[in-house]
């Protein structure tokens, strides 16, 4: 394995901030987003979008961001993950800008795949950064305070994003992410070094388009089936099975190849593939719950969206508090005993919005939040340092890639189900309160809680959008018990991935490739060269990062 160079701890922890930003700038904008939805539905404000629009809005992104990291991160090994992060960061920039001035649903939803391209081409690379420039338990601790990114982002997003929604139009969300684009891409030049991995792998084009499709296919016809409000017909279960077949082709091809860019047999190791379902599953849940949480606020509440913004606070405030909190007490405990119980106590907070109404004190709503970001938290910064930690460095592109294609296949598919969920239940509920209504009127307010309420104003109905608010209520409470029962899952699969010891037939972890003894000019800028005699000893130690109880010792 290559020993990257030693650089000084300042210079260190500076290329750690930028690091830091690259991530806030994802999880800026993803927060951001899901406060603006209700904006965007809005026929007079926004785009008159439909749930199924807003769903390919949000899914596009998740979409592109899902299929193409793996493929970046070969690039990024080839390349450098330096060039590779400032390409990610120009495109992300130039499709804001698209996004910004979209002048319909149709331009936003591709603008936001663009978008998705950007992000897929900075994440990959930003983790194999920091994996290079920190080894042995530095990375461990590196790693830990890079996760509270997203908590920074989850509370700024939707504060930054009410304001601005309540003094300009809608499109100023997107066009914030331009000046830190500009800071970051300043802070790369002047001090990140252009590290590349010395094993060139080739390019996979056909997985790129295997995975793109399948899921592509399988999104479709889940999000078709909430448009129509069933599941027969053949243009929801044939595009879901196409995506299924395509995906199992996927990962035989990748299987076939000799050194694939992203590789099913990394999944195989019980600690690293069973602890990447679980981080998939919990993701599949915050998707879907934050997909309801901004139509609840907003559309059935009547918050503001700085209102809404401020009342989205405790989750971050849970996150940011919850990634240190859980690392610390895996340290005295073992991540068995934290991570498995904290999944659990998500998805129980997500259930727990089967007990939200129309005049639920807001006080109940902030403490609920709380504990959910706290126990979010608490997950996927302790469980995201152990399956990083696992990974081989010369790797560090590919494997990466691996467990964030898994977490974002997750978003992808909580958006689309969680959302089609909440439209199937919504029509069958809300339809005895049309009976009485012309034709027209009728299929407005079967979209959307939000269209029936615009309906009820232009006709003078208020009847009609109480109907609407309770019918959505009764929507999200029984999307909110399916959510939960993904989450519990997902704590159950924790507690198999982590469980000391394993069966005789388990497969082996993931080995360390044997590398012959290279010299590898890792800074292209002319900085330190390392030459690799024998495989380093920090990716050993911190191999034991995923292994149950010995993360303790990190």
């Amino acid at each position: 394995m290559t020993t990257p160079p030693t650089l000084p701890k300042f210079r260190q922890r500076l290329i750690l901030v930028v690091l830091m930003s690259c991530s806030l700038l994802i999880w800026l904008d993803n927060t951001v987003l899901s406060t603006t939805l209700e904006t965007l539905a809005d026929p007079v404000r926004g785009l008159d979008a439909s749930p199924a629009e807003l769903q390919w809005a949000t899914g596009s992104y998740t979409l592109a961001f899902a299929t193409l990291m793996f493929t970046a991160g070969a690039l990024g090994d080839r390349f450098g993950h330096r060039a590779l992060l400032v390409t990610g960061l120009v495109v992300f920039a130039g499709s804001s800008v698209w996004a910004a001035y979209a002048g319909d649903a149709g331009q936003l939803i591709a603008a936001r795949a663009a978008m998705g391209v950007g992000s897929a081409l900075i994440m990959p690379a930003d983790l194999a950064i920091l994996m290079w420039t920190f080894t042995g338990p530095a990375r461990t601790s590196a790693i830990a305070v890079f996760s509270t990114s997203a908590g920074v982002g989850m509370a700024v997003g939707p504060v930054l994003a009410g304001v601005l929604l309540d003094h300009f139009w809608w499109g100023s969300v997107f066009l914030v992410n331009i000046p830190v684009v500009a800071l970051t891409l300043a802070g790369i030049a002047v001090l990140v070094p252009n590290f590349r991995s010395p094993v060139r792998r080739p390019l996979d084009p056909a997985g790129m388009v295997l995975s793109i499709s399948g899921l592509a296919a399988l999104a479709y016809g889940l999000i078709r089936a909430g448009q129509v409000a069933a599941w027969s017909r053949t243009d929801v279960w044939a595009p879901i099975a196409v995506g299924l077949v395509l995906l199992a082709v996927f990962v035989l091809v990748e299987l076939r190849i000799k050194v694939p860019s992203f590789d099913p047999r990394l999944l195989a190791q019980r600690t690293f593939g069973g602890g990447n379902v679980a981080l998939g599953l919990l993701l599949f849940t915050v998707a879907a719950i934050t997909f309801y949480n901004a139509f609840y606020l907003q559309g059935t509440r009547g918050f503001s969206p700085t209102e809404a913004g401020l009342a989205s606070l405790p989750t971050a405030f849970g996150a940011i508090v919850g990634a240190p909190l859980g690392a610390r007490l895996v340290r005295r405990s073992s991540l068995l005993a934290v991570t498995p119980a904290s999944l659990a106590l998500a998805a129980l907070t997500m259930g727990a919005y089967g007990f939200l109404g129309l005049d639920t004190p807001l006080v109940r709503i902030e403490l609920l939040l709380l504990a959910q970001g706290l126990s979010i938290g608490m997950v996927i910064g302790p469980v995201t340092a152990a399956l990083i930690s696992s990974l081989p460095l010369e790797r560090a592109g590919a494997g990466s890639a691996v467990t964030n294609t898994v977490r974002q296949t997750g978003s992808v598919i909580g958006i689309a189900a969680g959302g089609t969920i909440m439209s199937l239940v919504y029509r069958r509920t809300i339809e005895p309160a049309l009976t009485d209504l012309p034709g027209p009127v009728r299929d407005r307010a079967r979209v959307s809680a939000e269209q029936a309420r615009h309906v009820a104003t232009a006709i003078h109905r208020p009847a009609l959008a109480h109907a609407a608010d309770d019918a959505f209520i009764h929507a999200m409470h029984v999307g909110a018990v399916w959510i939960m029962l993904a989450g519990l899952l997902g704590a159950a699969v924790l507690v198999l991935a982590l469980r000391p010891g394993g069966s005789p037939g388990e497969p082996e972890p993931v080995a360390e490739p044997e590398l012959e003894p290279v010299t590898e000019p890792v800074d292209d800028r002319g900085g330190s060269r390392a030459t690799a005699e024998a495989p380093s000893r920090s990716g050993a130690d911190d191999r034991s990062a995923c292994e149950g109880d010995d993360v303790g010792s990190h």
